[in-house]
């Protein structure tokens, strides 16, 4: 996977997390998507970071959501 290509699984995971808590700001939500892919930055294999970004972003978001 190249490096654009990431980031463009990247976008996607902030606009199904955007639709998952659309009450949360979507500022919030590309913030704790940017957190979790920086988490994974220098891992070498990358064709997993995108799965593993959507599932550290949405155990954050989930947090977040109040009850």
């Amino acid at each position: 996977m190249t490096r654009d290509e990431e980031l463009l699984h990247i976008d996607h995971v902030i606009d199904r997390q955007d639709v998952r808590y659309p009450d949360l700001p979507r500022e919030s939500i590309e913030q704790v998507v940017h957190s979790a892919h920086e988490h994974f930055a220098n891992r070498k294999v990358r064709d997993f970071v995108p799965l593993l970004v959507e599932r550290l972003a949405r155990e954050k978001l989930q947090a977040l959501v109040p009850t």
